[in-house]
């Protein structure tokens, strides 16, 4: 998948999961919503983008959620 188009879709799951006025709540959704509906190719190409370029184009929230339950979001090998 084109990389643009991930982090866009990021982008925009992280903006409708910041309007939550729990911030904790907030960081769970947006990776939460990733890990379930993101198959495990799209995932590890936003994970790479991530190590390679500390997650250029991401809103910060998207990166805060991702660095906090990067485990739950890494697939299976």
């Amino acid at each position: 998948m084109n990389l643009n188009k991930l982090i866009e879709m990021a982008n925009q799951i992280g903006r409708y999961h910041a309007a939550l006025p729990d911030r904790a709540e907030a960081l769970t959704g947006t990776a939460m919503h990733i890990r379930r509906f993101w198959e495990p190719r799209m995932r590890r190409e936003l994970l790479a983008h991530i190590d390679a370029t500390g997650g250029e184009g991401l809103e910060p929230i998207v990166i805060e959620a991702i660095g906090a339950n990067r485990a739950e979001l890494q697939p299976a090998q």
